[in-house]
């Protein structure tokens, strides 16, 4: 691997000096800087990372000594290597304060160019020496934070593995206690009807009775019907592959539908859904999915409203139409707000899981394919208020024509 080539500072107030120098010590792998001053030579300084300076020790103005001095109480500075050269005589004693300036060398004029060449060959090898472990340090604290990084997200991937086990046994046995529940009820019907055949009584089976025994089959049959219905709603959310078929809806009648459809399963709660009175309301939506949406949050409403009322209302505020459900339970605790919309999250009655949790899972991502949002404020204690906000100014793009 090609390193950056190390700098190198050259100080002397004359340039024939700088020229001569540069030719004896400049190659392909080092960078020679000129300075004609000790002011020229600072400015340099703080600009660069060098390798070695090598400083004329008479200079008008900031002497070399001086300059060196400054380097030494500079940071960035203090650590550069500095050569000193001098024309002066030896007997002026130059060399010992050099030394005393903190240079690793002092060179006298006429330079020897085998010595200059080796003493640069020196520092510049320790430069590269340097900047090689450097990099190789850079490149493992690199690659440490690399490994950090990977271990934490093994982690979160070993945590989310043994999570997503837990909600396959936690599902599981939920699946298994839902069916058993409307299983046990066909079953016991069975029996009832097998001993009733037994015993010739065929009065059992007749008029009212026998309507009654069919009513009770299709709930129980619509709620297995359905619990498989969400299950596969979720597989296909996951694949991509779920289906949305646009067409113009009148929002106030299937409304009016639904809340009828549900009066007999609020009436046995002890409590009574209203549909506030709006003007129609049209838009472009697959009807079955937004009945869907709105038959999750009136259940839901339901189960967790302590046998209170529960208002259904419309809201259009410019190109968005707003169905509220509105329940006076318990509330749900902002922790939880967010909580309740993941799959297999329940809220909880009597200390029992009701369903599987995916209800109102499934309607959220209902509501994102329809370009809406399903969003819920509460307060404990002062009931919850659930809102699926739907665009309805794409009439033009319905792919069925109005009826």
């Amino acid at each position: 691997m090609n390193q950056e080539p190390s700098k190198l500072l050259i100080v002397d107030d004359l340039p024939d000096n700088l020229r001569a120098l540069d030719a004896l010590i400049r190659d392909e792998q080092r960078l020679v800087f000129h300075a004609h001053s000790g002011e020229e030579a600072l400015a340099l300084l703080l600009e660069h990372e060098f390798a070695l300076a090598i400083l004329d020790v008479q200079m008008p103005g900031m002497d070399g000594f001086e300059l060196a001095e400054l380097m030494r109480g500079t940071e960035r500075t203090r650590h550069i290597p500095i050569v000193f050269v001098s024309a002066a005589g030896r007997e002026l004693n130059y060399a010992f304060k050099g030394y005393e300036s903190g240079a690793v060398d002092f060179l006298y004029k006429p330079l020897d160019p085998d010595a200059v060449r080796g003493k640069v060959n020196v520092f510049v090898a320790l430069d590269q020496q340097r900047r090689e472990t450097r990099r190789q340090m850079e490149a493992l604290e690199k690659s440490r934070r690399e490994q950090e990084i990977l271990l934490q997200e093994l982690n979160a991937t070993q945590a989310e593995l043994q999570r997503s086990l837990r909600m396959r046994d936690e599902f599981m046995s939920l699946v298994a206690h839902e069916l058993r529940t409307p299983l046990n009820t066909l079953f016991l019907e069975t029996q009832m009807r097998t001993l009733h055949l037994k015993r010739g009584n065929l009065q059992a089976f007749a008029g009212e009775q026998m309507g009654a025994m069919i009513k009770r089959d299709e709930r129980q049959i619509k709620a297995m019907i359905r619990l498989i219905d969400d299950m596969l709603d979720v597989t296909r959310m996951r694949n991509g592959t779920l289906s949305v078929r646009p067409a113009q809806v009148e929002l106030m009648g299937m409304l009016e539908r639904v809340v009828s459809d549900l009066s007999l399963q609020a009436a046995a709660s002890g409590c009574v859904i209203s549909l506030a009175p709006h003007a129609p309301v049209t838009g472009c939506w697959d009807e079955f999915r937004i009945e869907q949406v709105v038959v999750n949050l009136l259940t839901n409403a339901l189960r967790y409203g302590g046998g209170c009322n529960v208002e259904v209302r419309v809201e259009v505020e410019g190109k968005c139409a707003r169905i509220d459900v509105v329940d006076q339970g318990k509330g749900i605790s902002p922790e939880d707000a967010e909580r309740i919309f993941q799959p297999f999250e329940r809220g909880a009655r009597n200390g029992e899981p009701k369903g599987l949790g995916l209800g109102l899972y499934i309607s959220r991502q209902l509501a994102t394919a329809h370009g809406g949002e399903l969003t819920v404020k509460s307060t404990p204690g002062q009931g919850s208020t659930f809102s699926l906000a739907l665009p309805c100014d794409v009439l033009e793009s319905c792919a069925v024509a109005p009826a």
